[in-house]
Order: C-alpha cells, then structure tokens, then sequence
C-alpha cells in the first residue's frame, strides 16, 4: 500500500507546482550616467512569454510569473540590452529588480550580470508599484506638467484630375524627423499623433539603390511603375532622386557652430545629457582643417567655445562636458549669436552651417516662428545653412523646427536615441553637411491620354504654384551629398475608377494632344535645382514609359517604399489607405528588404510589429 501511496504523491508535485500562484518581477529602469528614469524599455523573461515595458517615469510590472529561476533582458533602442540571471521568483510575492541602462557607442555591446551585481533594491519601491500610471500628457518629475508638443496640421492631399490639373509641382524634402519622433511614440506604448506623421519623411528615413548622376548634373532620376498594393485597379509612381557621393578628398572645410539649448527644459536623460554624446560623434568626424565654435542660450546667450580646428577635439569635448541645462530660453539670442560667429570665420567656397540642437521651446527674445524665419531667411542669402536637431518629449515644437530648418537651407532630424545620432551624423554625415543641390524643386507631367487621376503621397508642407517651378526666387529643397530622394504617386489609368471626374465643361472644350495617344510616355519628371552657391537654375528631365508591372516584378526600393507609405497612411488613419493593414506592410517589407548594413529596414519591422500589438 505504501508504495502505490508514494508514486500517487510524487506523481502530484509537479501539478502542485504549477498551480502555484503566480508571483511578479517589478522595479525602475533609469539612465546609469544620469539616474533618469527611461520610459518604452522591453522587459524579458528570457524563454518565457513574460514581459512588460517600462512607463514614463521608468517603472515596469512583469505580472503572472510561475515561480523559478530566470534570466530578465531589458532592451531599448540607443542603449545596451542588459541581461540579469538567476532571477528568483517566488510564490504570489513580488521579486524587486531596478536596472541601470548605459547609453550604446559605436563599439559597446550587450552588459551581461548576475543578480548579485544589479543596482541595490530600492526598499519602498513595491508600494510605488501600485499607484496608476501617468494618462498621456502628464509627465514625471523632469518633465512638463503637461503635453505643449506642437505639430502643423496636415491637409492630406487627395486626387487631382489629369484634365483639369496636368502638372503636380512640390519642393524636395530630406528631412526624416518625423520617422524617428514617430518611433519615439510607439516605443512608449503610444500611438503618434496624426500630424506627427508625414508620409514623405517616414518614406525618406530609409535609402535606396538608385543609380548615381552619369552626366554634368549632380542627380539622376529614376522612376518605376507598379501595381498599388493597398488599392485595387490603382497604380503606383515611384520617382527616386540620387544625388552624388562626395569623396573625402573632395569635401570642402567646415565652419561649423553648434548653438545649443541648455535652458531648464533640457535637463532630462533624452535631452542635453544624449546632445553632448551626439555631438561627440560628429566631433570625431572632424578633419584638421574643419572649425567648430559653441553658442549656448538659456536665460541669455553666449560663446563657451571659441572657433577650434577641428585636430583640437579634446578641447571640443571638454566645452561640450561642462555644457549644464539651467534657466530660461533665449533662443532667438543665440541664433543671433550663432550667425555672426559663423559669419566672422566664413570660409570661402566652405561649408559654413549652424547646427542647431533645442526642443525647439523658445520664449524670450526673438521668440515667434515668423520672426525667426525673417532672420534665418536674411542670413542664409550669406551662404550660412542651417542644420536643426530635436531633442526630447513632452515640449517638443515639431512645427517650429521643421520650418526653422526649410527656411534655413537645411535639414531638420529628431534624435532619440544615440543610434539616430550615429546615422544622422556618422553614416549620413556627408549629406548632412554638405550640400550638393540648393532650392531643388521637382515639377510632374502626366499624360491624360494614359492616367486619369493622381495623388502625391506626403509632401502637403511642400506643394509649391505650377508656376513657381522656373521661379529662381521661389525658395525650395536642398539635398545633400550621398541622399536619395523619394516621390510616389497613386494613380487611377484611363479606363478605370470613375469617369465621372472628368467633368464634361459647358463654356470650353478641353483637347487631349493626338500625339499623346501615340506615345508610350506616362509622365515626364522635370527637375530645377541651383550649385550650392549659384543662383540660377539648371532643369533636368526624364520620361516614364511603358505600362505598370505586377506588385510581385517591382524592385525592392518600390514594394518597401510603398510598405513604409502604407504604415504612414495606417498611422495618420488616411482615408486613403485603402485595404492597407499592419499585416500586409510587415509581408511587403519582408519580401523586399533588400540590403541593410546599419539595420534601419530590420527595426522597420519590428516597430511594425510592435505598433501591431498596441493596436490590439
């Protein structure tokens, strides 16, 4: 009997454990160098489906854990995954864990630790576990009380009549600031904001292998023609602009100023402490012949750093290292500032550029966007670009920034993390800096005989007058060297879609050239653009032609272009998009990866993925 007694026992043990109630893995996960809390960091329980994501002030819950040993990985994007082992979970009881993040360089790799050598368990913490998190808007100590974040409001263009409307005339655009601040959302478990998301930034984030310029122009034109995946019957337009590398040896000197906001607002982890290591990287990248000053503003403005050549980086460094956030802003101060000290040490046929680095929350001095566009406006035609830099959240003036930076003849980019500083201003230094087309417009013809109707995917802050495009005093786009350029249409053929559009006129009769029918042509691209310090346009043009090819023969530049256009439109909820849904962006992109050294196109995906389940 006692043996039979005995198996039935044993045979009962695992069931015991398992119906064990669960415990939980909780603590804060802050900045190692600053002690900030860092807020969108995945937490793991490695070979388990366990996890959680920190909150906005650093604070994370892993619930319903079967009790044992396990090891807990904390990821997020800019920093070093940290893996903990032997973390020991006990029943319906709470396990503490606090972690401390370092900031990634270009070399660092993932920190590896035993539960011995994590940061000391904080003893109240389990209680502070219990209290709700913050509603969206309303930020921890470090940040605003409220959300100000400020963006323009975007009026999504939609289908323009071939009859009525042949020519489609837009400013280029660079710019990615949009991509970045729009991932910067999502890894916190928030959704962007609709006028956050700019299609033709999220669409030029990403290069693409286009063929470089063959002739005396500094850009080539490349254009394809597909099925639209998101609509069926329609087609897709996709324009590629590539501009020229720019070897090192050909790379003219830089005078550069770093104007940088260190007033009270940019005290958090994500602002001026992720500036100086931004800034630290481009510092690295500077040859001897290269000059660098420092402007600061914050209850007034000033110079912390004389011009240095550009061999003198500990000197650098050490002015970027005392840089302390404090007081007030006066940002229009420092852009005065900023511009006569590049103006003092103009290099002739150089790269003189101020680079801007602020949340963009000015409010002293000159403080209104319009009048600081007046200003920039007036010093760019002294060949002095702009570059801006966003940093931070809560504040941010998007608005601000992106037109400041189009004013400017410059770019603008959000930094979010020290990776966005290593592809801004390491991978894509070069286009970055140094500009190789000014005021570049892009004007497009279509053939009525062959399209019906057209809509340009993003650019509605671009749009420019027909008549502007051989206007050299209308203000444009600059590209820099190295950058591509993308445009996509959404097209309607003849033949399908509604023929109703094309509305029959009572007092004129509209005449479709004959040689229109003849032609294979769908479209012709027409580009204008200036020499960096020229004032006269050059055109450069191009034809489409043939008929659209099935989605599957696209390239990869096409399908993963459209994938990433088909996230913007879920994103801002278009009323366009069509059958477009998460899942299919994922399968496209997939299928058109394509090459990808730094690893953009792969955290594409998974920032797919991970919007996919904040949906749910």
């Amino acid at each position: 009997m006692m043996k039979p007694m005995l198996i039935s026992l044993l045979l009962s043990l695992p069931w015991l454990l398992w119906a064990a109630p669960p415990g939980k893995i909780s603590g804060k996960v802050t900045e190692q160098d600053t002690g900030e809390p860092l807020p969108g960091v995945n937490l793991i329980v490695s070979a388990t489906p366990y996890g959680a994501i920190s909150d906005i002030n650093g604070v994370y819950e892993i619930r319903e854990v079967s009790p044992g040993t396990y090891e807990v990985k904390a990821e997020y994007i800019g920093y070093q995954t940290v893996r903990i082992k032997n973390v020991q979970v006990f029943s319906d009881s709470v396990t503490t864990l606090n972690l401390q993040m370092t900031p990634q360089t270009v070399e660092s790799e993932e920190r590896l630790m035993t539960i011995e050598e994590a940061p000391e368990i904080m003893k109240d913490m389990a209680a502070s576990f219990r209290r709700p998190s913050l509603p969206v808007g309303v930020m921890s100590e470090g940040y605003p009380s409220f959300n100000t974040e400020e963006y323009a409001p975007i009026d999504e263009s939609g289908f323009f009549n071939v009859i009525n409307k042949p020519l489609s005339t837009f400013a280029a655009d660079v710019d990615a600031a949009s991509y970045a601040n729009a991932r910067r959302f999502i890894m916190q478990d928030q959704m962007p904001y609709p006028d956050a998301v700019r299609t033709e930034e999220f669409i030029n984030y990403f290069s693409y292998d286009y063929e470089p310029p063959e002739t005396e122009h500094p850009l080539s034109i490349q254009t394809e023609y597909g099925d639209c995946p998101w609509q069926a019957g329609h087609k897709l337009i996709h324009i590629g602009l590539q501009g020229k590398v720019l070897p090192r040896d050909e790379q003219k000197p830089s005078n550069l100023v770093f104007l940088i906001d260190v007033s009270g607002s940019m005290k958090s982890a994500k602002k001026l402490p992720l500036l100086k290591r931004s800034f630290k990287l481009l510092v690295e990248q500077l040859d001897a012949d290269d000059r660098v000053a420092m402007v600061v503003y914050a209850g007034s403005a000033g110079l912390v750093l004389p011009s240095t050549k550009g061999s003198e980086k500990a000197k650098i460094i050490r002015a970027l290292d005392r840089l302390q956030a404090g007081g007030s802003t006066a940002g229009g101060e420092g852009i005065q500032l900023a511009y006569q000290t590049a103006k003092r040490h103009y290099i002739q046929e150089g790269n003189n550029r101020v680079i801007l680095a602020t949340d963009g929350d000015f409010n002293i001095g000159i403080s209104s966007t319009s009048e600081l566009v007046d200003f920039i406006e007036q010093k760019r035609d002294d060949g002095i670009f702009l570059t801006v830099l966003g940093f931070g959240m809560g504040n941010y003036k998007d608005n601000r920034l992106q037109e400041l930076a189009d004013r400017g003849n410059g770019t603008h980019a959000y930094i979010d993390n020290i990776l966005e500083a290593k592809k801004v201003l390491v991978h894509e230094l070069t286009s970055t800096l140094f500009t190789i087309a000014r005021d570049v417009k892009i004007q497009v013809e279509f053939n009525p005989a062959k399209i019906q109707s057209y809509r340009l995917l993003g650019y509605e802050n671009r749009e420019l007058e027909d008549k502007d495009f051989e206007d050299d005093r209308k203000d444009a786009g600059e590209i820099g060297a190295g950058h591509t350029v993308t445009a996509m249409y959404e097209v309607i053929p003849n033949g399908q879609g509604d023929a109703s559009a094309q509305h029959e006129l009572k007092y004129q009769e509209t005449k479709i050239k004959e040689e229109a029918f003849q032609t294979d042509e769908v479209l012709t691209v027409r580009i204008r653009y200036k020499d960096p310090d020229g004032n006269q346009s050059k055109l450069l043009e191009k034809a489409l032609k043939g008929d659209a090819i099935p989605l599957k023969q696209t390239s990869d530049n096409f399908r993963f272009s459209a994938a990433v256009a088909q996230f913007a439109m879920i994103l801002r909820d278009s009323e366009f998009k069509g059958r477009a849904d998460l899942s299919s962006v994922k399968n496209l992109a997939e299928q058109a990866k394509g090459r990808d050294p730094y690893g953009y196109r792969q955290e594409f995906l998974n920032l797919v993925e991970r919007a996919a389940m904040l949906r749910k």
